[in-house]
């Protein structure tokens, strides 16, 4: 089943099935998967024993995009959440979260993984096609000079770093797209 009794919100079994696919596998059927309920709000559809949450596909926004991420990275996700909802943009958002963590009111772990998986749902099977994976290491605070890394990839699949010197600082790896 796709849809939920509502006929609004995918079902609890898709949305876990779906988010899961963001996950190493070996994390994946011990992962916390957070997804949408009838009610429209965010909670836990399957609480896990592993140090994984995988975050189902917000069926409000445009295309399909399911995440997961260590344990602790949640506070810097979930006071990301709680600034969206309340209407901040992405700036806002960001420079609200660089102050906390900064003063140290959001704690931010010095390193941790998140994966993203973006696709398309085929309208007739509720399948996820086109899947595509990257990968996410935080690393906060950290530069170029810190790490070695250049500021944006020079070669297709090259890890670069994002935000250096922020809370944000991120090593991305995007593998090149399948043809």
């Amino acid at each position: 089943l796709y849809l939920s009794a509502c006929a609004q919100y995918p079902s609890i079994e898709w949305q876990i099935r779906t988010a899961v696919l963001a996950c190493p596998e070996e994390f994946r059927e011990q992962s916390t998967v957070l997804g949408y309920q009838e009610s429209g709000l965010l909670g836990v559809l399957r609480l896990g024993t592993n140090h994984m949450i995988c975050l189902a596909d917000d069926p409000k926004t445009d295309g399909f995009s399911v995440s997961a991420y260590h344990s602790n990275l949640e506070p810097f996700m979930e006071r990301g959440r709680e600034l969206k909802e309340e209407g901040f943009d992405f700036k806002t958002i960001f420079d609200i979260r660089e102050s906390e963590a900064t003063s140290g009111s959001l704690k931010m772990p010095s390193r941790t993984t998140l994966y993203v998986l973006d696709g398309n749902i085929n309208e007739q099977t509720k399948e996820i096609e086109n899947a595509y994976l990257r990968y996410v290491i935080y690393i906060p605070f950290a530069t170029p000079e810190s790490t070695g890394l250049p500021t944006k990839p020079s070669t297709p699949s090259e890890p670069w770093i994002m935000d250096p010197g922020t809370h944000r600082a991120h090593i991305m790896i995007s593998p090149e797209r399948n043809k």
